[in-house]
């Protein structure tokens, strides 16, 4: 049986916690930043978690991480 391939996009947006969740960025913070509150774009800077619903794909994908 051949290795599995990591999708390399993936591999680059996400991270695991020590607990095993998955960790990413949040969207929205890259461009058009005038319009958006001070307070909005601070809380777009911390990062979130992988809701459980997208965590298996997500797995799929990254079988090595």
């Amino acid at each position: 049986m051949p290795k599995m391939k990591t999708n390399r996009g993936a591999a680059k947006r996400f991270k695991t916690t020590s607990t095993g969740k998955i960790k990413r960025n949040k969207a929205y913070s890259s461009h058009i930043l005038t319009k958006k509150s001070t307070k909005r774009k601070r809380n777009l800077r911390q990062s979130g978690l992988v809701d459980s619903t997208n965590a298996k794909a997500i797995k799929k994908i990254l079988p090595y991480m």
